[in-house]
């Protein structure tokens, strides 16, 4: 099919953003479940995405990778759906989207793996710091139903995701604005069937290899 939508994922992944967005877009599509190792590491997916790691989709023989990229593309192949603000909009949308993508995701990433920039390599670092990038990200969602503008978007699937996900793992701390913002999210029909979908293969996935 010319408009065919392929969703490469694997449930315990950040494949999770994607299938909520997914799901909010509200179009057919297609799930290719892989496995870290085997299948995502194969020629025929590293066509896709050569760094085989997921999600990805393919859509009309096209393909975009990366979560936050992946969001706003959605947004804009579907426009029915309302998850992209006006082109005269966007100036929070974007930057929201790629500030938690960027400066978020490397502050997490680099605590985890027991890395925190020294006061004089901080203006090296794009996130500056962990607490900078978080005090930025809670600044951003305070008080606020949406992260850019008065309704939801695909910036709030990310943003709202990567919150969720900080939260539920203790890699963003529990502060009053994030659990507020993140609240209502979770309670979106397209977020519980997307967790639905998600848990279900997980459990499969788990039934079929037991500890």
């Amino acid at each position: 099919m010319a408009d065919e939508l392929i969703f490469y994922t694997n449930p315990m992944s950040r494949g999770q953003i994607v299938r909520w967005m997914l799901e909010e877009v509200g179009a057919p599509y297609e799930t290719r479940l892989l496995d870290y190792g085997t299948t995502m590491k194969a020629a025929d997916y590293l066509a896709v995405n050569p760094m085989g790691k997921v999600p990805a989709i393919l859509h009309a023989g096209r393909a975009v990778t990366e979560c936050a990229a992946i969001c706003a593309y959605l947004a804009d192949a579907f426009p029915a759906a309302g998850l992209a603000p006006a082109p005269a909009e966007r100036a929070a949308y974007y930057r929201w989207l790629f500030f938690t993508a960027g400066p978020v995701e490397q502050a997490i990433t680099a605590k985890q793996f027991g890395f925190e920039p020294a006061s004089d390599q901080q203006r090296m670092a794009g996130f500056g710091s962990l607490a900078a990038a978080l005090d930025a990200l809670e600044g951003a969602v305070a008080g606020k139903a949406h992260v850019a503008g008065d309704r939801f978007s695909a910036a709030d699937v990310y943003v709202g995701s990567q919150i969720d996900w900080g939260l539920q793992f203790g890699t963003i701390p529990s502060r009053p604005a994030f659990e507020a913002y993140v609240a209502p999210l979770r309670e979106r029909a397209a977020y519980k069937r997307a967790k639905a979908i998600d848990n279900g293969l997980i459990a499969e996935m788990q039934a079929a290899n037991p500890a």
